[in-house]
């Protein structure tokens, strides 16, 4: 029998019903903070593990180094969720409200994290019918990445997304379900009974923080073997908006004015020399972006095969016929997909139109130009 979250599900319909912005009490943040010390500190300690028995016996098989980088990339994430929730306490969040297709931005999230979920064997499915909300374009893209991070590292073999409109009130609806364990008793792997990992992550709690800060209404149910996200959006676009004056929407896309807009995108750098690597860091070390660099072909297609990032930024030299297709086959997969291509020269800006090749950017601009263009290139998309 399902066992609804009644005490989580009345504090955040309460806060999301709240006009103004909640502000969650300091013992909400205080365990936010011994959290983020718990998800940062397991997985570096178990990584730190590796890297002594690596350093003492100076081997290390696929699978080890496989997991030592899940667990520093588990780490990062954490801490990066943190950074993400400190810019909520603070009160720096200005909110830029226009009018989104949700059933567009869904769509892109997960085709961008198809990938992940292949790597992690597990099947996902999308039901999505059209719909518009009235929210900032940004927190709302942070949103869905958020949910996808959260269900992604619960779920055991499959996702569920819907989009629909509820009949009363007509609000959008999306819903997220997905086993977190085998309702098989013979599965070795996930018996029946197993004790339910924890729901509250990091990446919960930035969940939950979007969803107040957008006014929304969260409702989670967990079975013994199932759990259910419904996320409700009150201020849904009809036909005729009621209580919706014609200045709060924006029919075009515009940035919001958070301090750091892309925080949590993922950004990969092919660059094969130092110098370039130190640029592009020092581009785009204030924007709170997860950043990995590569310096070949061979390593992008590495990893690129389990997840897609969020762009890719590529040095000119290195896009040669081999660079060429790993493109192709992205673009093939997600076609509105980030490029940003470094020239060796110059201080010209070419930001990418419809049937061009994607954004170039002369070395001597890199500093300047790269967040701005990094910002549109990103909001285009989402």
């Amino acid at each position: 029998m399902a066992m609804t979250l009644a005490s989580s599900r009345s504090m955040m319909t309460d806060q999301a019903s709240d006009k103004s912005s909640p502000q969650p009490d300091e013992g909400h943040w205080r365990e936010i903070i011994g959290q983020i010390g718990t998800e940062v500190g397991l997985p570096l300690s178990a990584a730190l593990e590796r890297v002594t028995v690596l350093a003492t016996t100076g081997k290390i098989d696929r699978a080890g180094l496989r997991m030592l980088r899940e667990e520093i990339e588990r780490a990062r994430r954490a801490g990066m969720i943190g950074q993400q929730l400190a810019r909520f306490a603070s009160g720096r969040i200005r909110l830029s409200p226009e009018q989104v297709s949700v059933t567009q931005m869904l769509r892109e999230v997960l085709l961008q994290r198809g990938r992940e979920a292949a790597a992690r064997q597990i099947e996902l499915s999308q039901v999505l019918k059209p719909a518009e909300v009235v929210a900032d374009a940004t927190l709302l893209h942070s949103l869905l990445q958020a949910v996808v991070d959260w269900s992604l590292d619960l779920a055991q073999g499959k996702l569920e997304f819907k989009l629909d409109i509820k009949a009363w009130p007509p609000y959008a609806r999306i819903s997220v379900r997905f086993p977190h364990a085998s309702s098989d008793a013979t599965d070795r792997l996930t018996p029946v009974g197993t004790p339910l990992p924890s729901l509250d992550t990091m990446a919960w709690r930035l969940v939950q923080q979007i969803s107040w800060t957008l006014n929304l209404v969260l409702d989670r149910t967990v079975s013994d073997t199932e759990t259910t996200l419904t996320i409700e959006f009150p201020r849904t676009v009809h036909d005729e908006i009621e209580g919706v004056s014609v200045v709060e929407i924006d029919q075009g896309f515009g940035v919001s004015d958070n301090s750091k807009p892309l925080a949590g995108s993922h950004v990969l750098v092919v660059a094969s020399t130092r110098d370039n690597r130190s640029l592009i860091r020092e581009a785009i070390r204030h924007m709170g972006l997860l950043v990995d660099f590569v310096g070949s072909v061979d390593e992008a297609e590495e990893f690129c095969r389990d997840a897609l990032p969020h762009a890719i930024i590529f040095e000119s030299l290195l896009a040669n016929d081999r660079f060429q297709k790993l493109r192709n086959g992205i673009i093939a997969e997600m076609p509105t997909f980030v490029f940003i291509e470094i020239t060796m020269e110059g201080s010209a800006l070419q930001l990418s139109t419809q049937g061009n090749e994607g954004a170039r950017i002369g070395r001597d601009a890199v500093v300047q130009s790269l967040p701005s263009a990094l910002i549109f290139e990103l909001s285009r998309t989402a």
